[in-house]
């Protein structure tokens, strides 16, 4: 079997709003996302992810931020296009490991969830998906509550 590892990195800025979306699950917050999509860092890592390890570039090389049609886009539909490109070329996901860093909102509630949809996106079962969450004890932009970081990896895989 041949595999290929992809890490993924994703920051946003928190703004005004009411609400987080994170690995797809909409969360109840004091504060929005400020992004060009729906900002869902979680989501944004796995793809960059996804795309790494199947040779395919950089989210914005795929779903650019100036692209018009892909502004509030959800980002559960960039991670199955991802998904769809590694496919092509004969790939499928083994595992994926996340971690979502932020000092609020608090996600564990939403953890479950979270895999779940990272899950049925990749087509694999959710023992193949792994998601934590860190502070980092109120360090950096995280720490100070500006915004919210996500980092993944995820294996692939394809018959020799």
């Amino acid at each position: 079997m041949r595999i290929r590892i992809g890490q993924g990195f994703d920051a946003h800025r928190f703004c005004d709003g009411n609400h987080v979306m994170i690995g797809g699950v909409r969360i109840p917050f004091e504060r929005g996302i400020e992004a060009h999509s729906d900002g869902d860092v979680l989501m944004h890592a796995v793809t960059a992810a996804l795309l790494g390890a199947a040779g395919e570039g950089d989210l914005g090389r795929h779903f650019p931020d100036s692209d018009p049609s892909l502004a509030g886009v959800d980002s559960r539909e960039l991670l199955r296009s991802a998904l769809l490109k590694a496919q092509v070329k004969g790939w499928q996901v083994i595992n994926v490991d996340a971690t979502v860093i932020a000092q609020r909102p608090r996600l564990a509630p939403y953890v479950d969830a979270m895999r779940a949809n990272l899950a049925a996106d990749l087509a694999i079962a959710p023992e193949q998906v792994n998601v934590k969450a860190s502070t980092t004890e109120r360090m950096g932009f995280t720490g100070r509550g500006e915004g919210i970081a996500a980092l993944a990896v995820v294996l692939l895989g394809a018959a020799s």
